[in-house]
């Protein structure tokens, strides 16, 4: 017997097996179409090419394993959060899904604190209203594009429309519903204030399920496109921070996780809800019910690899790439990398903050502009950390997850840059693996979400900092440190450009 993770990502759709000691059986990875951008700071999908690749993983997954349908009991769903699908009374796709790195939306932050208040959005939800999350990219639509949110019916998150497509429930759970700014995050139940004031149809929301309960079944339908069973159930999973916290055994104090993937999270655990003064990191319901989790995100943190790699190494490898930064050395011959391709949300709040290489001289190699990158990347992940443990949050170690995590390279500089060790797990999948983990907690293989993460987590090996790297990298923090506050009156001049 098999249980099913399947992760709705930036960049593919990830589906795995599991057995019933939570070992990983099999795993298939089938890509996404490249985000459309149609102007600077926008960014979307299309939610049809997420369902299209989660069937081809799922098929793949299960021919790897040599599995038939029947023989998954249950199935966890992951994904991007803060997305915006849009749904018709026909339940089909309204327009493209603004996806969670889209900063268009500012003038509906303005406006949803304008109507609101900043200090009641916070006393409604838990945390300030940012561009990234998914009401002011829903009242966007509503004013800019009216003909399109008079046929909308109801909106969903990205990981919440492939559950549709598997069982035609519309549905999400707390932790990805933390990320819209519609939630109320300390009751776990929607914010009927933030939807009255705002004078929104409250039809427009889907159900609201714990990261473990059973949401729906697959479809006659669904079976016949992915060659899962019929009536197989699916439980409510969680949004990738959350799920990637459940595959890192992060449900419980002292353990914090640092996840490399397109964007950048450091992840602790709450028990109960605990906020920054200045909302520079959220705090959203934990899978784990009755929990919570405080988050750091930077935007740009993969991705800025990634924009590398597209951009200005076609065709390179990610491995090949992270060996040439090794080539150079600490402090990158006094290159700096602010990671702002997307604007910047811990610590910074600024939707139009942008990505720059700072000290660039004639001497300068493609490996230092490399090593500088993950070097800024990893500055980043200190600005999250050092917030968590200015709230007094817990943590003695950090676990790394995520594609960027896979580099031994980046992960001695992580624990370099960190100050602290950066253990890695025996199972390193992150997300979907988080999400086949809630599937057997909700079908009853483990008597809960806890015990699932004491029986199948284990860490693998560990990095400890390096004193003498360690101290010059304190010395480049520094100056990276005063970078944006020296450049943040530029911003807006620059984006008057665009």
């Amino acid at each position: 017997m098999y249980w099913l993770g399947i992760d709705i990502g930036t960049g593919g759709s990830r589906a795995l097996l599991v057995d019933d000691k939570g070992a990983l059986k099999a795993a298939c990875t089938a890509a996404h179409e490249d985000m459309k951008m149609e102007r600077p700071l926008w960014a979307e999908q299309r939610p049809e090419n997420w369902w299209d690749a989660a069937q081809e993983a799922i098929r793949g997954v299960l021919k790897q394993a040599g599995a038939k349908g029947k023989d998954v009991k249950a199935i966890g769903l992951s994904g991007q959060m803060h997305g915006l699908v849009l749904l018709d009374a026909a339940n089909q796709v309204v327009r493209p899904a603004l996806i969670w790195c889209d900063q268009r939306s500012q003038p509906q932050v303005d406006a949803i604190n304008q109507a609101i208040g900043k200090a009641n959005v916070v006393a409604h939800t838990a945390n300030p209203m940012l561009t990234g999350f998914t009401l002011p990219k829903l009242l966007w639509v509503r004013d800019n594009e009216p003909q399109n949110f008079e046929r909308v019916k109801k909106f969903l998150l990205p990981k919440d429309y492939i559950r549709f497509m598997l069982t035609g429930e519309h549905v999400t759970e707390v932790s990805d519903a933390s990320g819209t700014g519609l939630l109320d995050v300390v009751t776990r139940r929607w914010s009927r204030e933030m939807v009255e004031r705002l004078k929104l149809d409250g039809g427009l929301l889907p159900g609201l399920k714990e990261s473990v309960e059973v949401t729906g079944a697959v479809t006659a339908a669904a079976a016949a496109a992915t060659g899962l069973k019929e009536g197989t159930p699916v439980v409510g999973g969680a949004g990738d921070q959350a799920a990637s916290g459940i595959g890192n055994g992060i449900v419980g104090p002292g353990v914090a996780s640092c996840t490399l993937g397109t964007s950048g999270v450091v992840f602790a655990y709450l028990d109960r809800p605990q906020y920054d003064p200045q909302g520079r990191v959220h705090t959203f319901c934990h899978a784990v019910p009755g929990k919570w989790h405080v988050m750091g995100v930077t935007q740009g943190a993969g991705l800025s690899l990634q924009w590398f790699r597209n951009q200005l190494a076609p065709g390179a490898e990610y491995d090949a790439l992270t060996a040439e930064a090794a080539t150079s050395p600490a402090l990158s011959h006094g290159l700096l990398w602010l990671p702002y391709l997307m604007g910047e949300r811990t610590p910074h709040l600024d939707s139009i903050a942008r990505g720059a290489w700072i000290g660039l001289t004639a001497k300068h190699s493609r490996a230092d502009m490399l090593r500088a990158m993950l070097e800024g990347v990893s500055y980043s992940m200190k600005d999250c950390l050092r917030i968590l443990e200015n709230m007094n949050v817990e943590i003695s170690t950090v676990r790394a997850s995520g594609g960027g995590a896979r580099s031994t390279f980046w992960r001695q500089m992580l624990a370099d840059i960190l100050g602290v060790s950066i253990a890695t797990l025996e199972n390193k999948e992150g997300s979907a693996y988080g999400a086949a983990l809630l599937a057997m907690a909700g079908s009853g293989a483990f008597a809960s979400i806890e015990e699932a993460c004491a029986n199948t987590v284990r860490e693998a090996d560990s990095m400890v900092p390096y004193p003498y790297t360690s101290a010059a990298y304190q010395r480049g923090y520094e100056v990276y440190s005063v970078l944006y506050p020296t450049l943040k009156p530029i911003y807006g001049l620059i984006h008057q450009l665009a």
